[in-house]
């Protein structure tokens, strides 16, 4: 792979499923107690602020129970090691990839770790929780939600994402359902640039037809043994 100068990677839920964070199709989960539409969406937090809020809370304090696997220790290896260009852009809101050793992540959904303003617009670190209402750390309103692109809003940074995707050699996709747009379409968008495409998967998704190749199994084994590949040269 000595030809590869830039690289994007997307990863989604399957990456931090073997850490123990629930994906949307989990059983027994903490999504499979509650409708999207009531807790992922901005309708479903006008109608009940506080299963919302406390939903998040809940996600977030499950966040000190979860370790990275050998899928993020890698990716984060990767990053030290490659010489050329790397983006990882991630759709989960964990904080699993930083604690693995990336430090170029693009958190395109949002992350845990921060809240967002209403009323102002501000985002920032946030560890405690906020169904009991704590001030904005800049404007006082007592409207901090959780800093989570919800179904119906914009993710984060799109421009730069695309433009990574303009530029990119191999984009390769980990983890992830290829069921949800924008994500779903980055691997049609890097193929019309002429990138080389690439899933590392459980089972194939939606978009599976879209990459050059699909490698099946777990992200704990297929991501380590692409990174050796990559760094091999």
């Amino acid at each position: 792979m000595a030809e590869i100068e830039r690289i994007v990677i997307l990863t989604g839920a399957g990456i931090s499923a073997e850490s123990g964070i629930d994906t949307f199709r989990s059983a027994g989960g903490l999504w499979e107690q509650h409708r999207i539409e009531d807790v992922a969406t901005p309708e479903g937090f006008a109608r009940n602020p506080d299963l919302v809020l406390n939903f998040y809370d809940m996600r977030r304090a499950a966040l000190a129970d979860a370790e990275p696997n050998a899928a993020h220790m890698a990716l984060g290896r990767l990053e030290r090691e490659f010489a050329g260009e790397l983006l990882l852009v991630t759709q989960n809101v964990d904080d699993l990839h930083e604690r693995g050793g990336s430090g170029r992540v693009l958190h395109m959904h949002g992350e845990l770790k921060s809240a967002l303003c209403s009323a102002c617009e501000t985002r920032a670190p946030w560890l405690g929780t906020l169904i009991d209402r704590p001030a904005c750390p800049v404007c006082q309103a007592p409207s901090l939600r959780p800093d989570v692109v919800w179904f119906g809003e914009m993710p984060y940074q799109m421009g730069r994402i695309y433009q990574a995707l303009e530029a990119c050699d191999l984009f390769v996709s980990i983890g992830t359902s290829g069921a949800v747009y924008p994500a779903a379409g980055f691997v049609q968008e890097a193929r019309s640039h002429g990138a080389r495409t690439l899933e590392l998967n459980l089972e194939h998704s939606e978009g599976s037809r879209m990459f050059h190749e699909t490698r099946l199994g777990l992200a704990s084994r297929l991501v380590p043994e692409w990174v050796d590949e990559v760094l091999a040269g």
